[in-house]
């Protein structure tokens, strides 16, 4: 049939490619790409500006309190933050040297997500 247009199938990748970690911490689109195809995640790039929605308290707070609350490694490793560290930096946040750091990270995403639930509290009494 003449015409006709096969469905060509996108060749995944195994493993991430190194285009799709942003040195500057996070994941560039090839990475958020890479795990749409393999996970189905639909992962948004970090709110890097204040949080003055309740959308962006939420994902912010939830970004900080999940990863900084108790931190799976060091901060810093031969001088140089880590991969844990610098992806405070793509959200908009100053790269923790110590874990103490991480901590405020941490109560700084806290204090956003009881923002957030107030916000939605008020909408709520108000709507």
């Amino acid at each position: 049939m003449a015409g006709t247009k096969k469905a060509v199938a996108k060749r995944v990748p195994r493993s991430m490619p190194a285009e799709g970690k942003d040195p500057r911490g996070g994941l560039t689109d090839v990475g958020r790409e890479f795990y749409r195809l393999t996970q189905g995640a639909n992962l948004k790039p970090g709110v890097k500006g204040p949080a003055d929605t309740p959308e962006k308290m939420r994902r912010k707070g939830s970004f900080l309190t999940r990863m900084f609350t108790n931190p799976s490694g060091p901060m810093m490793r031969n001088g140089k933050p880590t991969r844990l560290a610098v992806c405070a930096q793509a959200w908009g946040e100053p790269i923790p040297k110590t874990v103490e750091e991480a901590y405020l990270l941490a109560a700084e995403g806290r204090r956003l997500l009881e923002q957030y639930r107030e916000a939605m509290r008020r909408s709520r009494v108000e709507g």
